[in-house]
């Protein structure tokens, strides 16, 4: 097991089985490559409690913000086309955007806007866009929230969803600061705008079928509902609830469940969160990251989207919102955090880690120093509620000889 030391690496089994045995997680699993080769794969507990169903190798997760990475991806390749730059106001492709309007510093309410430049759609690709999620605190998230306007599986088309938020204001002007964001699923709809397929079609194209991604789609398939995770939260209200410290009398309280979930009949082909998909599909795509491309997008495209695109890092643009990472010494590239100090994140790891994570507790990162791909999957929501990636990422550098 070249890089590893086998008995540090084989502590991630009880790190595993403690957060199934206390019933944190019904079931999880963690894939780590090095140099493209494996070095370390191991699952434990239940996709499903009730059913007393094993978490296997092929159990189908919803990965939600873990899919921002593809869409940036699929982005990218019309970038490197020549198609669109990252400079364009989003309002080339949905009209709505054209006269936009931002909410003034200190806003109560909606109707305390000013006149603001469209977004860029790199301002919409590193979430200093202006829009926000309806978790966040604030009027637009309040109102995004009355409207649901979350880009959820089986609500609208993903057109009618982009052009019902364009008629919104924006949180704050452009670029005034960081603020996590529906911006990626924005950008979905610009890929389908410029490209005149679905975002689903394109990705097929584009992505999933040249990496061999044969498992990952914004809908559950029949031969996969067998294999599909139940989701749970710990809260007794809402599951995406992240400013929610108050948890329920089950710390497993099913959500989501396999006949009856909105995946088996999607609508909205989210590119901010709605894929599903397996473990061993996203670490083809994470590879992909690590290694130049495969053929999808110059080394040179890659290296570009995974170094900071921000003046410091996350802390120094004040951000007000929820993130799927520390903010402190972690600055943001195209569709994922990338490591500036790890001691000022206070995170074991790498400079120029390149990771993201989503609202069910899956994360990857990808180490360029030590040439590693990591992928933890489970599906708890919300992710803030409990420590596991930064506790991984600790064990797995313990574990690097």
């Amino acid at each position: 097991m070249s890089g590893f030391d086998r008995d540090r690496l084989s502590r991630i089994k009880g790190w595993m089985q403690g957060y199934v045995d206390t019933r944190r997680y019904a079931g999880c699993s963690v894939l780590i490559a090095q140099n493209g080769a494996e070095a370390f794969y191991h699952e434990s507990g239940l996709r499903d409690t009730a059913g007393a169903l094993p978490w296997q190798r092929d159990t189908v997760a919803r990965i939600y913000s873990m899919t921002k990475p593809i869409t940036s991806v699929a982005l990218m390749i019309l970038v490197e086309r020549g198609l669109v730059h990252l400079d364009a106001p989003v309002s080339d492709f949905i009209e709505g955007f054209a006269n936009a309007r931002c909410l003034v510093p200190g806003a109560q309410d909606l109707s305390q806007t000013e006149p603001c430049a469209s977004p860029t759609l790199h301002q919409l690709l590193t979430h200093t866009s202006g829009l926000s999620y309806s978790f966040n605190p604030g009027p637009l998230p309040e109102a995004m929230q009355a409207a649901k306007l979350d880009f959820s599986p089986s609500a609208r088309r993903l057109e009618d969803v982009a052009n019902a938020l364009s008629g919104m204001p924006l949180a704050f002007r452009p670029g005034a600061r960081w603020e996590y964001s529906v911006g990626i699923d924005i950008i979905g709809r610009v890929i389908e705008v410029i490209s005149g397929k679905s975002l689903e079609d394109f990705f097929v194209e584009e992505i999933f079928t040249p990496l061999g991604m044969d498992e990952t789609r914004f809908t559950v398939a029949d031969s996969q509902l067998s294999r599909f995770a139940t989701l749970y939260s710990p809260l007794d209200g809402e599951a995406f609830e992240i400013k929610a410290v108050a948890k329920g009398a089950d710390s497993l309280r099913q959500v989501d469940g396999t006949e009856t979930s909105p995946y088996r009949n999607t609508v909205t082909q989210s590119g901010g969160g709605g894929l599903v998909g397996t473990i061993d599909d996203y670490l083809k795509f994470a590879e992909m990251l690590r290694t130049g491309g495969k053929g999808i997008l110059s080394p040179h495209t890659l290296a570009f989207m995974m170094r900071n695109h921000l003046a410091g890092d996350i802390a120094s643009m004040g951000p007000s919102s929820f993130a799927e990472q520390p903010m402190d010494g972690m600055g943001f590239g195209i569709g994922g955090a990338v490591v500036l100090d790890p001691g000022r994140a206070r995170v074991p790891g790498s400079i120029g880690d390149f990771s993201w994570g989503g609202m069910a507790s899956t994360f990857f990162w990808v180490d360029p120093v030590h040439n590693l791909s990591v992928v933890f999957f489970t599906q708890l929501s919300p992710s803030s509620a409990y420590p596991s990636r930064s506790q991984l990422k600790a064990l797995v550098q313990g574990a690097l000889a």
